[in-house]
């Protein structure tokens, strides 16, 4: 007969799972690394649409485009939304996080200590430059957009003025979206280091409190109860040497001696 081994439950086993709006769990890691990747990305079409530029080649009075422009339109579109979709996802995913987490220690803490000011100053810093470049690369991606739109159609033909993007505003763009991603994960970070000390501050207060409670009511000394035993019956004593024997009671040894 074949046995099967059952494997023996360990301490890791009885820890609970965190869930998954928590800040430390895996989900948590999956929105940052797709909020980086969403980044990368973004840079790379950026780069592209950098490279593939609608140029001018201008004439005495007339001016003629180098393509239609399509090319850099459509990965400064998608670059556009990449980036928006990853802001967000990720803001959004803080946001639930830290509204759906149980108030912790550190709602308690003092607002003049060095702890609570360095992740304030933390927060504010990362929260604010990364919506500021956020906006500024959105905002280049548009002038990007609105400008290789306008001449999608009849491209080739000569006009008499031709509208270009200056060499360098999807690069920019591109900075900026990397910008925005990694600063973005910094503020992950931050609300990440905030809530491993509140968690750190809530069990050295919950030991401290099982503590004083243990030490607050003292063992109480066990009470000694005294069992009665049952009176023994008469004994009989035989004198082995006098080879006569008699018989006393319990009653009467004292009256022996």
């Amino acid at each position: 007969m074949s046995r099967t081994r059952v494997r023996a439950v360990t301490h890791q086993d009885l820890v609970p799972n965190p869930k998954t709006t928590d800040l430390s769990s895996k989900t948590g890691i999956f929105v940052v690394v797709l909020t980086i990747l969403f980044g990368l990305s973004c840079f790379v079409l950026c780069l592209y649409a950098e490279a593939t530029r609608s140029q001018a080649t201008w004439g005495s009075k007339t001016c003629v485009y180098n393509g239609s422009g399509k090319t850099p339109l459509l990965c400064g579109a998608i670059a556009f939304v990449g980036l928006a979709v990853a802001m967000v996802g990720l803001h959004m995913y803080l946001l639930i996080a830290v509204t759906t987490s149980a108030p912790h220690v550190l709602d308690t803490w003092d607002p003049d200590s060095v702890p609570a000011k360095t992740l304030t100053f933390q927060a504010a810093f990362f929260f604010v430059s990364t919506w500021l470049c956020f906006g500024v690369g959105e905002v280049l991606l548009l002038v990007g957009l609105s400008v290789e739109s306008g001449h999608l159609k009849n491209w080739s033909k000569p006009k008499p003025s031709c509208l270009v993007i200056r060499q360098g505003l999807f690069s920019a763009a591109g900075v900026f979206s990397l910008l925005t991603v990694f600063l973005a994960t910094g503020l992950y970070l931050t609300a990440l280091q905030a809530h491993r000390i509140s968690k750190d501050l809530e069990n050295t207060h919950r030991e401290i409190l099982e503590a004083s409670v243990l030490y607050a009511s003292p063992p109480r000394s066990p009470t000694n109860r005294m069992a009665t035993v049952a009176r023994e019956g008469p004994a009989t004593v035989r004198d082995e040497s006098t080879s006569f024997g008699y018989l006393v009671s319990l009653k009467q040894l004292p009256y022996m001696v």
